[in-house]
């Protein structure tokens, strides 16, 4: 892991009305690390994630990429950057075969506006970069199958390697985990093991076994802010923690 941030949050702010949801978060994301983020519901983790995607814009705070200040960029700007997220819901093009979901997302993020007289699958660099992300994500032998003839877990697969396609260097997953059952929850868990090496990796996930297994850090929140960050140790043995989130089985 890099002691320098590939993404670095300070301070980040979302007012709602008078509604504070997410209250001076700071947060770094390193290559080679998977952070969690953890929090009850309503805690603030998905408008961390819309705030770091740039889905929604920042109240206050700053967001820096490889030490570039993109507090300021759009959410396709940030994705072209180098940003992709997924989503708790899944976001696949249910009647087209795998590969094509794959190709549509990396297409996006290869804009070639002086080639207009081009077909758009004639573009072999999009083409490759989405078979490569679907073998990154397991997903190679079902690049024929329609997409929403898969598993649920499957297709979560899916929606990460649409992200893949796009070459992030941040990889910001929503709940990734949501409705899987062991062994899908095992496949998803394996991918994300392989992916950190390349990536810095923010994960938000309610199933505390999968943290603690693949979290290098963990962040706690709680109505908007922070109440604790640092190793799956330190966060484990925090009583704060253990009072607001994890309970006593987890002490």
């Amino acid at each position: 892991m890099s002691s320098t941030p590939l993404m670095q949050a300070t301070g980040l702010t979302r007012r709602f009305g008078g509604l504070v949801a997410v209250d001076g978060v700071s947060i770094d994301l390193h290559r080679g690390q998977v952070h969690a983020v953890i929090g009850t519901n309503g805690a603030g983790k998905s408008t961390l994630i819309n705030l770091l995607s740039g889905e929604i814009p920042l109240s206050s705070g700053e967001i820096r990429l490889a030490g570039q200040d993109i507090t300021a960029l759009s959410q396709p700007r940030r994705a072209r950057s180098g940003v992709g997220r997924s989503y708790q819901r899944t976001t696949i093009f249910p009647t087209l075969p795998v590969l094509e979901n794959c190709r549509l997302a990396a297409q996006a993020a290869r804009q070639r506006p002086w080639t207009l007289w081009e077909g758009a699958q004639s573009c072999r660099a999009s083409l490759e970069a989405a078979r490569a992300a679907l073998d990154a994500a397991g997903l190679a032998d079902a690049h024929q199958l329609p997409a929403g003839s898969m598993s649920h877990g499957k297709k979560r697969q899916l929606e990460i390697a649409m992200c893949l396609a796009t070459n992030p260097q941040v990889l910001l997953l929503d709940e990734p985990l949501a409705g899987m059952g062991a062994e899908e929850s095992e496949r998803m868990l394996s991918m994300l093991e392989r992916l950190r090496a390349d990536h810095a990796i923010l994960l938000v996930e309610h199933d505390m076994d999968a943290v603690f297994r693949v979290a290098d850090c963990i962040t706690v929140m709680v109505n908007g802010a922070v109440i604790a960050s640092g190793s799956p140790e330190s966060v484990r043995s925090s009583p704060e923690v253990q009072r607001a989130y994890l309970g006593e089985g987890h002490a």
